[in-house]
């Protein structure tokens, strides 16, 4: 009378993955963003360039914030 109930699979620890590929590659985006921000900013141009005082570092810190949804997204 009493119902026996499925045991789960169980998963080799060793062979899965923590991220997906998916936050991978998501991941590279976002270094490749980040990247990005850093060259906008090098140049021996004027320093109180817009790109180099606003631009630049709006787009690294963009990219440090996609690369963190990155990594926590599932």
């Amino acid at each position: 009378m009493t119902e026996k109930k499925a045991t789960p699979v169980n998963r080799d620890p060793k062979n899965e993955l923590v991220f997906t590929k998916k936050n991978y590659q998501l991941l590279l985006i976002s270094i490749a963003i980040v990247i990005l921000g850093f060259i906008l900013m090098i140049g021996t141009t004027d320093i109180y360039d817009v790109r180099k005082t606003l631009v630049a570092p709006m787009l690294v810190l963009f990219g440090f914030g996609f690369g963190v949804y990155a990594i926590l997204k599932k």
